[in-house]
């Protein structure tokens, strides 16, 4: 938790939970992961001191780490057991409750830029497929080919996955390996200075897995959800029981219906989670501008900045870098 205290404007990123062991961290990777947030940080953050709204300070957050290819989003993006790349992204204004969603999708360069497009140019919620590219293209979205997404460690941990499989090695999480295909995404919320609040979340989904699965990053209300009156959430984790606990609206319907506090009900709702199997984290942030980064497994890639303009960076369970 950080950000404890009301703000005037405030953003909290994720880069996804189930993080790479320590030990295995080098001081340049670990730098890398730090600047990759520090950057979408510094991206929303212009936004949101330049008077911006909170849904173009999430926007810009998640496309700074779409194009880190560290993370898994966009550029990062893992692959599926048939060798090739499904993205998914989900935006929500907290003014109206308008939402935009794609599934299965590839080729725009920013996954993200899609599901806005979704929201503000179509009458759906959620598009998938063709027809979210058809959408892309007629807004005229910057599109990418396979080499532009293809990085080597995401297609070796494919290999050693399928391999894996192929041995019948039973699934071994002692290093958090497990956790870190699982969990895979990245995510952005905001409070701008009008008080509105705004969320967006994106991925490449799970290693391996199969085609045409679709987990809770665009899945309005599971692991992407705003509401001016309570709260924004972006989650990461086992996709699947965050869909089945409604987890991002959870936390909305604790604060609205039973008073809880953000820290309480994000907190409660991420340790319930854990109880069922449901490893991640999520991101939050209230109408105040407080923030709560909860997650109950290995570590999440997070970061949050305030007005002063300071980004706060941690990987584990950790204190938080500063600037």
């Amino acid at each position: 938790m950080t950000l404890s205290h009301p703000q005037p404007f405030a953003l909290a990123i994720h880069g996804g939970a189930g993080t790479i062991k320590r030990s295995a961290l080098t001081p340049a990777l670990t730098e890398g992961y730090h600047a990759g947030l520090r950057r979408a940080l510094a991206a929303g953050h212009e936004v949101l001191a330049d008077g911006g709204s909170a849904l173009d300070a999430v926007t810009s957050a998640v496309m700074a780490l779409e194009d880190e290819p560290l993370f898994n989003a966009g550029r990062g993006a893992v692959f599926t057991a048939e060798g090739v790349q499904e993205m998914d992204a989900a935006i929500m204004d907290g003014r109206d409750r308008g939402a935009g969603a794609v599934a299965g999708l590839f080729g725009p360069r920013n996954p993200i830029l899609a599901a806005r497009a979704v929201m503000e140019h179509s009458e759906h919620v959620l598009l998938i497929g063709e027809g979210a590219l058809d959408l892309c293209r007629r807004q005229g979205l910057a599109m990418e080919e396979a080499p532009y997404f293809f990085t080597q460690p995401r297609w070796d941990a494919l290999q050693a996955e399928l391999e894996r499989r192929r041995s019948g090695t039973p699934e071994d999480n002692s290093d958090g390996g497990a956790d870190q295909r699982r969990h895979g995404t990245v995510g952005a919320v905001a409070r701008d200075r009008d008080g509105n609040l705004a969320a967006a979340t994106s991925t490449g989904g799970m290693t391996a897995k199969a085609k045409g699965r679709v987990g809770d990053s665009p899945v309005i209300g599971a692991g992407t959800f705003a509401d001016n009156i309570t709260c924004a959430v972006s989650a990461t984790g086992h996709g699947e029981h965050f869909i089945r606990r409604c987890a991002a609206h959870e936390i909305d319907a604790r604060m609205r219906w039973a008073g809880q506090t953000l820290e309480r009900a994000a907190g409660d709702v991420v340790d319930e989670l854990g109880v069922i199997g449901g490893s991640g984290g999520l991101i939050a942030i209230d109408r105040d501008g407080r923030v709560a980064l909860p997650f109950n497994c290995s570590g999440m890639y997070r970061g949050a900045i305030g007005p002063e303009g300071l980004a706060m960076t941690a990987i584990h369970r950790e204190e938080f870098r500063i600037g």
